[in-house]
């Protein structure tokens, strides 16, 4: 099993805590919650809690929360295969004795959630032992007050929550992890340098996703042979993680009003920044202020996802 470079998450006081919390509660069996942006880390968190528990040479299974409402239920429970008629086991039981991810838990359906938060309590009647834990990109806190979130499910995970800080909060971690993927993207031994105004380039960017945008960057500079100064090299990243309006939406949006373009690009906004209004706010290229008029504006007209908005 390969291991975990836990020294790629950083050496902030607060990233230094993040991975000693997960290695504290990596030897016990308690349910975890890892709290953090897109990218920063949070699944190979999970797995590096695993890989240092007594399960580590155990099963290790994952799903993404945010699939399909149904293909998730299959993953977890299990599903029989309509063309072959075999019976697939789902992760919690293909995981016995071992551990299991739910990557984005705030993204499963709400329905679903109550049925799971019952069936993680039955476990034990099936001699079924699995480690829980789960990552999301949300306040789960906030959402189980606003009526968003099961709070018998978040109960399950609240006690032990470990929060990974986003890497443009980290000056420090981000030039050292740009000089890595700079030597990995070259093949260089040793750590390469980068030039004092590329560098100021890359500490000015949003790094909306994180390390895992800021190794896909260096690594299309690096491929197509790009300069880190040239705005074009950010745009591969920004095309996949800030590109809120898809082929389909895109095409919703030319038969659309600019008044209810301008509401959907908005929303699309808060949800890509977990709903966090001063990034959103910085993405779209407006004030706070006016986007908080926005909002209230659209609370007002009475559309359901602003009325909810935290």
């Amino acid at each position: 099993m390969e291991q975990i470079r836990v020294e790629l998450f950083g050496s902030d006081a607060r990233v230094e805590k993040a991975v000693g919390q997960a290695r504290n509660l990596s030897v016990s069996k308690a349910a975890v919650l890892i709290v953090g942006e897109n990218g920063v880390g949070k699944r190979t968190l999970g797995r590096f809690i695993h890989e240092n528990s007594g399960r580590a040479h155990q099963p290790f299974e994952l799903v993404d929360c945010s699939l399909p409402a149904q293909e998730v239920e299959n993953r977890i429970l299990g599903h029989r295969d309509n063309a072959t008629g075999r019976f697939n086991k789902g992760i919690l039981e293909a995981a016995n004795k071992g551990t299991v991810v739910f990557a984005n838990i705030d993204c499963l359906d709400e329905e679903f959630q109550k049925r799971l938060h019952k069936i993680i309590n039955e476990l034990e009647d099936y001699d079924i032992d699995v480690r829980l834990v789960a990552t999301t990109t949300k306040n789960l806190s906030k959402l189980v007050g606003a009526g968003r979130f099961y709070r018998g499910l978040y109960s399950i995970f609240a006690n032990n929550a470990v929060t990974i800080p986003a890497l443009r909060e980290r000056q420090e971690d981000l030039q050292r992890l740009a000089r890595h993927f700079m030597a990995e993207a070259t093949g260089a031994e040793t750590e390469v340098e980068i030039d004092t105004i590329a560098m100021d380039r890359i500490t000015s960017h949003y790094w909306a996703n994180n390390i895992h945008e800021l190794k896909q960057v260096i690594s299309s500079s690096v491929n197509n042979n790009s300069s880190l100064l040239d705005e074009s090299a950010y745009e591969v990243s920004t095309q996949k993680t800030v590109n809120f309006m898809g082929e389909d939406d895109s095409d919703g949006v030319r038969l659309m009003s600019l008044k209810d373009a301008e509401k959907l690009l908005i929303k699309k906004a808060l949800i890509h920044t977990s709903e966090n209004r001063t990034q959103a706010a910085k993405i779209l290229g407006v004030s706070i202020r006016t986007l908080r008029n926005k909002i209230n504006e659209y609370r007002t007209e009475g559309s359901s996802y602003f009325v909810n908005l935290r």
